[in-house]
């Protein structure tokens, strides 16, 4: 009896300290993946949102990998120059995973010609992760593995097949192709032989024996699961090559090689997904806050979408669920990475002349003017800043070093008030060197004729546009460096009314209508071309497709006569002509009886190149609203027409008793 209730004790005990254990290896590794992301953060700016779901989405797979009986996989999407790769490169190395990280260029042409990297079964085999450990794996430039053509049709994709059986499950086949160049090599050895026996045999010459090469026995080790020296295997004969590639044949559950344990990354650019984010603003001319708020909206759909345009819709299930979508980066953000840039080019020059140079704000700022185009990520930053402080802070080094620069000095790079030169000061010395701001000279506009033409003409589409949909432009705006032009960008709608179409056409025709009211019609120029397209677009669809007008029917010319459609596109022409015509007019009415906020726009942008927003929601008297979605108020329209039908229900309840007290009356 006290045998048994000291084993209840034993066991207890080692129960219990089964789960200390259990217990401080996960607060461990916790606490691990807490620090990793911290020290992303500091690393990597920008992406701090991306940078805790990347971590949560492995949590499971680094904390207690023998939960894991799949790959872990973690697809990162985003605009060229946001940072997936340093991200994927930086956990595998802050964890340790250095010798157990592949990263393949799936393009195909990163790693050569070789045979060997035609697979990923092969690559992995190559690299430092054992079968059935945990390791890394990332697959780069994904989007330039398409399935899918152009036009929809399949494209053969001779590298990296086995990719679709690694996403599946994390099993994959051995290289049988590989047993049988063994056994194709095997059987022209004993031909060889044999005919050596028979030629030789008079001779008394010894045939050769078949031996395997080094590269050969190392694959066979690797396919076969063994765990003897190579040598042991290149003295083999060939009796016992075959022998041994019979066995692993029949043993059909040996053939699987198990990477479930991997965590792998997908990653690439999806230009898809951004084509209509990237349209509506210009590139280099919008403000990096605008883009950023844009490509925050994007979603798992849009993801699927750009994927189903690249890939065939069974390829797109194996990358599962878990899609991280990178926006492009904020002014901040921007702001940010100019700053420790440039805090690195001083640090670097300090370090080897004792130089401790100060970089003015205003310079910072003309980097961030000249340098930044949010839909390109920090590439083109980085390349502007390395060309505009280089080599001028290694010649004001040298400059102020001759003149008896110390230590204690502390050198200041500033701008002259052309911005054509970066002036370096220090006690009364003062140096200047050439510099180029490119992109800010182009967007100015110094002709005063053209600046005045712009200005009106923008100031006639955003002022209807606020009008009419109570919001201000996102920009409003002539300086601009992408075209020879002003432009106002709008917010993207979800939904679109009757009302909505009639308003989007009397916005697009404000600029013409502008340049009349203030030019006359014989100077009108020819900048409405494109607004003049698109409003003809909005009112043919309104009539011919959505039913805003009298016609019910769908009206539109189709080769495919299943389609059905209503053909008759000539009485359209009329009521859309007719459509135009009434928005112009509406559109010269409004620009008229608010002339005085009119001028106010048109003054600000002749003067300054754009209206801060704001400033335009106070002259309309209208708010600025952080999330702009223009739709309809529905809900409170659902709400008053319940309303209606619940009077109307107790007015017939009540009907029978008015009734009664008539007639007794």
């Amino acid at each position: 009896m006290v045998n048994q209730v000291d084993n209840k004790k034993t066991v207890s005990i080692n129960v219990q300290e089964g789960q200390d254990a259990l217990h401080a290896h996960i607060s461990e590794r916790s606490e691990h993946l807490v620090q990793l992301a911290a020290e992303l953060k500091t690393e990597l700016f920008g992406i701090d949102e991306v940078i805790d779901r990347v971590i949560e989405s492995m949590r499971a797979w680094y904390v207690l990998p023998e939960l894991i009986n799949r790959p872990v996989i973690i697809c990162l999407w985003g605009l060229t120059g946001t940072g997936k790769t340093q991200l994927t490169r930086s956990i595998s190395q802050k964890l340790g995973f250095y010798d157990r990280f592949v990263e393949v260029q799936m393009d195909g042409f990163s790693n050569g010609s070789s045979y060997r990297s035609s697979s990923i079964s092969r690559m992995l085999s190559d690299s430092g992760i054992k079968e059935g450990d945990p390791g890394v794996l990332v697959l780069d430039e994904f989007q330039r593995f398409r399935t899918v053509g152009l036009k929809g049709e399949d494209l053969k994709v001779e590298r990296y097949q086995d990719v679709w059986t690694l996403l599946s499950d994390g099993r994959l086949a051995p290289a049988l192709s590989f047993m049988s160049d063994i056994e194709y090599s095997l059987a022209d050895s004993h031909y060889d032989q044999e005919r050596e026996k028979s030629d030789d045999s008079e001779k008394g010459k010894i045939p050769q024996t078949f031996k395997l090469k080094p590269y050969e026995a190392q694959q066979l080790k690797k396919c076969l699961k063994l765990k003897m020296p190579l040598m042991d295997i290149m003295s083999w004969t060939p009796d016992q090559i075959q022998t041994r590639l019979n066995a692993f044949r029949k043993q059909a559950s040996a053939w699987e090689t198990d990477y479930s344990k991997l965590l792998i990354f997908v990653s690439g650019n999806l230009d898809e997904m951004y084509e209509d984010t990237a349209k509506s603003v210009q590139d280099c001319d919008t403000d990096a806050d605008i883009f950023h708020a844009l490509t925050k909206k994007l979603s798992i759909i849009d993801v699927k979408k750009a994927l189903i345009e690249r890939f065939k819709p069974e390829q797109i299930a194996r990358l599962g669920n878990n899609h991280v979508i990178y926006p492009s980066f904020s002014r901040a953000t921007y702001q940010k990475l100019i700053d420790n840039t440039c805090d690195i080019y001083v640090r670097d020059i300090a370090r080897s002349s004792q130089l401790q140079f100060e970089i003015d704000p205003q310079v910072r700022s003309e980097i961030y003017s000249n340098a930044v185009f949010p839909s390109q990520g920090t590439r083109p930053l980085f390349s502007s800043i390395h060309a505009i402080l280089s080599a001028p802070l290694v010649n004001a080094t040298l400059w102020a070093i001759e003149h008896g620069a110390t230590a204690q000095d502390r050198p200041v790079v500033s701008l002259d008030h052309a911005k054509k030169h970066l002036l370096v000061q220090f006690r009364d010395h003062t140096m200047s060197y050439p510099v180029r701001f490119e992109l800010n000279q182009l967007k100015q506009r110094t002709d005063r004729d053209f600046r005045a033409l712009l200005a009106v003409h923008e100031a006639g589409h955003g002022l209807l546009y606020g009008l009419l949909f109570r919001q201000p432009p996102q920009e409003l705006k002539i300086n601009a460096a992408s075209f020879e032009g002003g432009y106002a960008s709008f917010i993207k709608m979800r939904v679109v009314s009757r009302q909505n179409c009639l308003d989007r056409i009397c916005v697009g025709l404000g600029g013409r209508v502008a340049e009349a009211m203030v030019f006359g019609d014989d100077a009108c120029t020819t900048g409405a071309k494109n607004d003049y397209k698109k409003a003809t677009a909005i009112a043919a669809q309104f009539v011919r497709q959505y039913g805003f007008g009298k016609r019910l029917s769908r009206t539109d010319i189709t080769p495919n006569s299943d389609d059905h459609l209503n053909t008759e596109i000539e009485p359209t022409n009329t009521a859309i002509e007719a459509l135009l015509v009434e928005q112009y007019a509406r559109a010269a009415e409004l620009l008229k009886s608010n002339s005085t906020i009119f001028m106010r726009i048109t003054q600000e942008l002749v003067e300054h190149g754009e209206v801060p927003k704001q400033k335009f929601a106070n002259w309309l008297g209208i708010e600025v609203i952080a999330e702009q979605s223009l739709l309809e108020p529905y809900a409170n329209r659902l709400a008053a027409f319940e309303s209606q039908l619940k009077l109307m229900d107790k007015l017939v309840v009540m009907r029978p008793s008015l009734e009664i007290e008539t007639l007794g009356s």
